[in-house]
């Protein structure tokens, strides 16, 4: 199925190699322990991220989430989808009536969503098209609060940090088409059997249910070269 297949996390962490004592420990804690909150992080996708302050900084982030009810939801953030992924963060996410309950300054750390909905960048591997278009249609005009903790990989392929390092950094999402490096999503899409250009086709009619969102202009002096927003995806306050 496309969408499903591995992607190993591009580097691994410092440190010895696992003794057979720690191995048998983590056997022995999964027979007997029963790590309920770890279960319920079932719904998988996949997006791309930049860093608010630093919007050069962009990685693949895989989302694990947990939707404890219908406006909120909670995702741990790995650099893979294999079992020696690293954990690299976590998201909060909120439908656009929770966000509009947040104070004023609270707001600012919230991400919108449409754009990484309607151009396809947002995908759930392994869901059938109908089951992910659902998905993707509860998440329109949604929020994200994204901090990732370790940078593992830099969007020139480089390997990133071997730990984790210095203060977690606040996400955001790509608002128009130019602002994502286009080697990091191609590389994603060849390495997944992704096709991020037909997702969007598909989306194409999400775009009616779409309102203007807070914090889609907040990149915008950092992409110059970048093309005005796409259709469905517009700043609060800005006409069309």
């Amino acid at each position: 199925m496309a969408g499903t297949e591995k992607r190993h996390p591009p580097i691994k962490p410092a440190g010895e190699q696992k003794t057979p004592k720690a191995a048998t420990l983590g056997v022995g804690a999964a027979v007997l322990q029963d790590v309920i909150p770890t279960k319920q992080f079932d719904v998988y996708v996949v997006g791309l991220h930049c860093g608010k302050e630093k919007p050069a900084r962009q990685m693949v982030a895989h989302h694990y989430c947990n939707q404890l009810n219908e406006d909120f939801i909670q995702c741990v953030l790995f650099d893979g989808n294999t079992e020696d992924a690293n954990l690299i963060g976590i998201e909060y996410i909120v439908s656009e009536n929770l966000f509009d309950t947040l104070p004023e300054e609270e707001k600012g750390y919230w991400h919108p969503h449409n754009y990484e909905v309607l151009s396809g960048q947002l995908v759930a591997p392994g869901l059938p098209e109908v089951a992910e278009k659902e998905l993707m249609r509860m998440l329109m005009n949604s929020y994200g609060k994204p901090w990732h903790t370790w940078h593992t990989a830099r969007h020139t392929g480089e390997p990133g940090d071997n730990l984790p390092l210095g203060d977690p950094m606040l996400m955001w999402s790509f608002n128009r088409d130019g602002e994502t490096d286009q080697k990091l999503e191609r590389d994603r899409d060849e390495h997944m059997g992704l096709d991020t250009s037909a997702k969007r086709s598909d989306r194409r009619d999400l775009a009616r249910l779409a309102r203007p969102q807070r914090g889609v202009d907040t990149l915008k002096g950092y992409f110059p070269q970048a093309a005005e927003p796409p259709e469905g995806v517009r700043e609060t306050g800005s006409e069309g």
